[in-house]
């Protein structure tokens, strides 16, 4: 016997009912805004090797300690620190750390870099003129020139937040001539003796200048760039109004004290950190970077005023709470 089929259903009308209109697509939900990454790296120096200085192993107290104490702050505002000490602060150690973050790093993020040790000079053969002096880091094999430092800050993506610390020495090229600060009592100088520094660059000169040359070969042109101590040149300069509108990243650089003084060291932490460390307060410290840099400079003896520069765009980051993600 057949199976009867079962008639369609009718509407009360007795029409089919009508088809059911496709359900609207729904709009993709709105990305979540990207939580900003930071990373710092913290350099601190008792000592450098005296094959690299002439026989000069430049001795400190409290340099180490410093970089500690910055890694700190860092980790405790949530950053990923690293630390490298004296010895394993070298040339190529502290370059792969800078040039791994600026790979690493966009727009929003934040690095943290500081030093703490010696700060020198050598002959400029770079620049546009021949008296010219560069200035550099101590590291533990051999100095850091501040034209080395600006072409790594160049290479941070643009929107990135760079703030850099040094407590250090650098006699500025506009001043020279000047002789440098007296020390304080019972404080040591975090500067490389000139005459050892002139000793230091005339043993490894083709080093030195081998170096810079290909600095300003990799910068583009020395004569446009004119990367003239974005580390230690923190006082006010022509020459980095140039900097500034070459730097994508937004870069604050602080320095222990002005061009023609001496930061001194300590036996627990070197006089500029000691005060940052006071203002900082463990954290309880609120207001922007300007205000920060103030309180700083407001405690610190007539004989050690820190400076303050700020590279590429970096108003809005001026803005913020010092060492915020």
């Amino acid at each position: 016997m057949a199976k009867k089929r079962t008639p369609p259903r009718r509407s009360p009308a007795g029409k089919a009912p009508a088809a059911r209109k496709p359900a609207k697509a729904k709009k993709p939900a709105k990305p979540l805004p990207k939580k900003p990454i930071a990373a710092s790296l913290h350099l601190g120096l008792n000592s450098v090797d005296p094959a690299a200085y002439s026989g000069w192993s430049g001795p400190l107290a409290a340099c180490e300690f410093d970089a500690g104490d910055m890694a700190g702050i860092a980790a405790s505002q949530g950053m990923t620190p690293a630390v490298l000490l004296t010895g394993d602060a070298t040339r190529a150690k502290a370059l792969a750390a800078i040039r791994a973050a600026a790979r690493r790093l966009e727009a929003g993020d934040l690095f943290f870099l500081s030093y703490s040790g010696h700060g020198g000079q050598i002959d400029d053969v770079s620049g546009e003129e021949n008296d010219k002096l560069d200035e550099t880091w101590c590291l533990y094999d051999g100095q850091l020139i501040d034209d080395e430092l600006y072409l790594e800050l160049s290479r941070f993506a643009k929107g990135v937040r760079v703030l850099v610390l040094s407590d250090s020495c650098h006699s500025g090229t506009v001043t020279r001539a000047r002789p440098p600060a007296p020390a304080e009592v019972g404080r040591r100088p975090k500067l490389m003796p000139p005459d050892i520094a002139k000793q230091v660059y005339a043993d490894h000169k083709d080093f030195y200048d081998r170096l810079q040359r290909s600095v300003a070969k990799a910068s583009g042109s020395a004569a446009s760039l004119d990367p003239d101590a974005a580390l230690a040149q923190v006082a006010v300069s022509g020459r980095l109004g140039r900097l500034a509108a070459k730097c994508k990243a937004a870069v604050i650089l602080v320095s222990g004290c002005q061009d023609n003084q001496s930061s001194m060291d300590g036996d627990r932490n070197g006089a500029y950190t000691e005060r940052l460390l006071e203002v900082w307060n463990g954290g309880a410290y609120r207001g922007n970077y300007a205000k920060f840099y103030a309180e700083i400079k407001a405690g610190m003896p007539p004989s050690q005023t820190p400076n303050l520069f700020q590279l590429g765009p970096a108003a809005a980051f001026a803005r913020q709470q010092p060492f915020s993600v």
